[in-house]
């Protein structure tokens, strides 16, 4: 992390509490759309400046919890069969290893535990809404694994995170608010199960419904047609705990759908 950030308490200026923010990431040729990112990067310039961005992505599952690489960040090329320059694409984030200190502790309790992957770079699912929110590559960037896809343990991470946004921490949940690729629709048609799970999803959130959120493969219309596994709607929890306090004031910041499916993207605080 950097200098000003460890020395930030003997400032008399104390960093704006950042809001925490779940986005839907796309694929790699999001880059290549008309209009999404321009979208990630009007919502970036709405922000405050971060200090430094925690990121949990849908692609990094590693139990026991995991801190990636905290001084030079690489990027994993976590993706198959596209065209070469997509893999060539480079997001050169400073390290975070202040932010890495906090979360340890943060995060040190029974039956919880941390551990270094010095090496984990950063996945398609943080670095590709990091290309369009914040080009310059200037804010230093953690991303930690999710252990678990239970949604009641992620929002218990998020509850212990949420001290961080008073320090000027951006937490980002990277997703997707609907994930089946059988519904990836070439022609932008968009199918009956991602519209209904999307609406559906739009009202639990606009009232603050965590109880039937965290139970969204069974109360929601198809919730497990919308989502055949959930790693894509987990990253939510951890958002929505972190800003627990907060959820009055969530609002979808992106909404519509790309390629057929929700690419509804939220803030809360």
């Amino acid at each position: 992390m950097t200098a000003d950030m460890n020395t930030s308490t003997a400032s008399t200026a104390s960093p704006e509490r950042m809001p925490a923010i779940y986005l839907s990431h796309g694929a790699p040729p999001l880059a290549d759309d008309p209009l999404w990112p321009s979208q990630l990067a009007a919502w970036s310039a709405n922000l405050p400046k971060p200090k430094a961005i925690l990121m949990v992505s849908a692609h990094w599952e590693e139990a026991p919890l995991a801190l990636g690489a905290t001084t030079t960040v690489p990027l994993v090329y976590d993706f198959w069969g596209f065209p070469q320059h997509y893999y060539e694409v480079t997001y050169r984030a400073p390290g975070a290893p202040a932010l890495a200190d906090s979360v340890r502790k943060m995060l040190h309790a029974p039956g919880l535990e941390v551990q270094d992957e010095p090496a984990r770079g950063l996945d398609h699912g943080a670095y590709v809404p990091l290309v369009e929110m914040y080009p310059q590559a200037d804010v230093p960037v953690l991303q930690v694994s999710m252990p678990t896809l239970e949604p009641s343990q992620l929002m218990a991470i998020g509850r212990r995170l949420a001290p961080l946004r008073d320090e000027g921490v951006l937490i980002i949940g990277s997703g997707f608010f609907t994930h089946n690729l059988r519904a990836l629709s070439q022609d932008g048609k968009v199918h009956s199960v991602m519209s209904e799970f999307d609406d559906w999803g739009h009202q639990a959130l606009a009232a603050a419904d965590v109880d039937a959120l965290l139970d969204f493969e069974n109360k929601a219309p198809a919730g497990k047609l919308a989502h055949p596994r959930t790693e894509h709607f987990a990253p939510l929890f951890v958002t929505l705990g972190a800003a627990e306090a907060e959820l009055g004031t969530q609002r979808s910041v992106i909404d519509g759908f790309w390629m057929g499916l929700a690419k509804r993207s939220v803030q809360v605080g």
